[in-house]
Parts: C-alpha cells; sequence; structure tokens
C-alpha cells in the first residue's frame, strides 16, 4: 500500500470517528432541556435593547480605554527595559514579572479596593470606567512592554544606525524610525491582547458597578438571576463570540498579509 493511500484511509477513518462522536452525542443529548434553559426566546427577547446599548456597548467602551492605558505604559516599560540606564531596566523587570504572576482578579481588587484606602480622598478619573481602565491597563501593559520590546528588536540595527549618520539623535531616530516598524511587525499580537482583555472585561463585576456599569457578564448573571433561567448567561456569551472571531479572523489575515511583506 502507498503512503498516499495510507494517509487517505487514515483521514477517512478520522472523519468516521468524528461523524460518529458527534451522532452519538447528539443521540443522547436532551435537547429539549437544554432549549429551555439556554435557548428560552422568550426570556431572550427580555434582553434587548439593554444587552447592546448597556452590556456591549460598556464592554467595548472598558476594552478599548484598558488597551490604551495598556498600550502607552507598555511603550514606556518596554523604552525602559530596552534603556541603558540600569535602574530603569531593573523597575522595568520588576513590574513585568510582577504583573504577569499576578492573577488579573487579584489587580481588579487592588485597583478597586487597595488604592481608595492606600490614597483617602483620590478618585479616577470617570470613577468606574477610570478603574477599569487602570485594572486592564496594569494587566495588559506587561505583556504589551514584552511585545514591543520584541517588536523593535526586530527592526534591523542597521535602520537606527542609518537615522544616526544622518545626524538624528537616537530620541528622534527610535521615535520617526524604530518605533513604526515595529508596530508594523507586532499589530497581531497586539489584536490577541485585545481579544484578551475583551474577556478580561468580565472581571468589572467585583468592583460592584451600577445597572448603567454593568458588561456584558455581570448584565447575564443579573437576568439569570431574575428570570431563573440560563439563557441570558448564553447569549451574552454569543455576544462576545461576535467581537473575539472577527478580531481572531484580523489577527489571521494580518499575519498572512506579514509573512508575505517578508
Amino acid at each position: 500500500m502507498s503512503p498516499r493511500r495510507r494517509r487517505r484511509i487514515s483521514r477517512g477513518v478520522q472523519y468516521a470517528v468524528f461523524a460518529i462522536a458527534v451522532v452519538v452525542v447528539g443521540a443522547l443529548a436532551d435537547w429539549r432541556q437544554l432549549q429551555e434553559q439556554f435557548l428560552d426566546l422568550s426570556v431572550a427577547k427580555q434582553l434587548f435593547p439593554e444587552l447592546i446599548t448597556v452590556a456591549l456597548l460598556n464592554t467595548v467602551v472598558y476594552t478599548l480605554t484598558g488597551f490604551g492605558v495598556g498600550l502607552v505604559l507598555g511603550l514606556v516599560i518596554a523604552l525602559m527595559r530596552l534603556s541603558s540606564v540600569a535602574p530603569y531596566r531593573w523597575l522595568a523587570t520588576a513590574y513585568i514579572e510582577f504583573f504577569r504572576g499576578l492573577p488579573a482578579l487579584l489587580i481588579f481588587i487592588f485597583v478597586g479596593v487597595g488604592v481608595p484606602l492606600a490614597f483617602p480622598g483620590i478618585t479616577f478619573p470617570g470613577e468606574t470606567y477610570g478603574q477599569v481602565a487602570c485594572a486592564l491597563g496594569l494587566v495588559s501593559a506587561a505583556y504589551m512592554a514584552e511585545t514591543i520590546r520584541a517588536g523593535i528588536q526586530a527592526v534591523p540595527r542597521g535602520q537606527l544606525e542609518a537615522a544616526r549618520t544622518l545626524g538624528m539623535s537616537h530620541a528622534t531616530a527610535m521615535r520617526s524610525i524604530v518605533i513604526p516598524q515595529a508596530f508594523r511587525i507586532i499589530v497581531p499580537p497586539l489584536t490577541n491582547e485585545m481579544v484578551l482583555l475583551f474577556k478580561d472585561s468580565s472581571l468589572v463585576l467585583f468592583l460592584g458597578v451600577t445597572l448603567q456599569q454593568r458588561e456584558l457578564t455581570k448584565f447575564g448573571r443579573d437576568l439569570a438571576s431574575t428570570t431563573a433561567n440560563t439563557t441570558p448567561i448564553f447569549v451574552a456569551g454569543l455576544c462576545y463570540l461576535l467581537i473575539t472571531i472577527p478580531l481572531g479572523y484580523l489577527v489571521r489575515r494580518l499575519e498572512a498579509r506579514h509573512a508575505q511583506a517578508r
């Protein structure tokens, strides 16, 4: 038997096993019970329009503001990590290791409870929105800093040397030549980080948000408790997929385009 024929038979067996597994699971599942608990249309109708105008909108706002804070802070930390000044490198390394090692939940609790206790009278701009932006920014900055650092180091050193030869200062060359090229390289991983932040925004519920500040997870849990049905949580999960799946597709397209450009 030729290798090609063996591969065909192997693929056929795998497809057959997969099809049988799907049929068995479908036959054993209680679809009526699943429909009542997760796909009750009468309950799903009660979620609108607040599901879109409040929960989904807040989730997007939380994600974008946290991403913005994390991107700026991550760029600063990445440059400190690459600095020739040793204390800057030590501080940046300590920040990255500390915040990458902590669960995001603890950072939310620290921002929501620890900061007001440590600094009485200090309030975040936008109150809860500011707290969320700060917490998500602290979480993402540690990862973005390493991504940005890798992107900067991926730019050929000759680019910086050529800029210095033309009379540019080191700061001007980094700002005008190196960093723009680095960001072009790291767009796919940064988009992945946005997807992770979109899901991490569900931790906002630990900050004690109001009804108008709820994001998708909090909104779904509240409605599930009110209706004694899990359909709101299932619908909220679908809303996450409506955002994360297109972003994932965008990442793959950007990676393919970058590979083609290289």
